[in-house]
């Protein structure tokens, strides 16, 4: 069984993305939950770029769903559509991060929608306010900061290897 996880994994297919620097400030980051579906969505505030609005979904072996929101090639939005089971940690530090922007290839940003299959895991740290996505294994990622709050690991190779939630609120009926 291992090994044939280790064979999806490989074979599994990646979101290769170009970093760039930054284009004026660092937008914020709105985190809204949707307490019917538990749908968590993080939506970058500012002006969108300009371009062809497109939706990247990443699926994970086990049926979770990410879903990127893509406007202009850069990161918009990412919704948690269906979650991967959570491993809750006692703390959960999110690595230093560098500012940048990250721009997907054609394939993924032109209009319409795309699918990409990946291992996915989730972490949270125990109050619930910090949030990783994996998506399989690989090597040490770098951290870029696309939004005040969001962070993104990209691999040597500009594979997105993860996603960071910072400052999530609670979810609201554990208020």
């Amino acid at each position: 069984m291992e090994a044939l996880l280790a064979n999806e994994a490989e074979n599994a297919m990646s979101i290769t993305v170009q970093i760039e620097p930054p284009h004026g400030a660092t937008p914020s980051v709105s985190y809204r939950w949707d307490t019917d579906t538990d749908i968590l969505s993080a939506q970058l505030d500012g002006t969108p770029p300009e371009g062809p609005a497109a939706t990247v979904e990443l699926q994970g072996l086990d049926g979770s769903w990410l879903i990127l929101d893509v406007r202009g090639g850069r990161i918009r939005g990412v919704e948690v559509a269906v979650w991967p089971d959570v491993r809750k940690l006692r703390s959960l530090q999110p690595p230093a991060a560098e500012p940048g922007d990250l721009v997907l290839p054609a394939r993924h940003a032109s209009a319409g929608a795309s699918a990409v299959d990946s291992p996915l895991s989730a972490e949270v740290d125990d109050p619930e306010r910090v949030f990783h996505f994996r998506f399989g294994p690989g090597p040490e990622p770098r951290a870029i900061r696309v939004a005040s709050d969001m962070l993104v690991d990209v691999e040597p190779s500009g594979a997105v290897a993860g996603i960071w939630f910072l400052n999530v609120p609670p979810f609201p009926l554990d208020q």
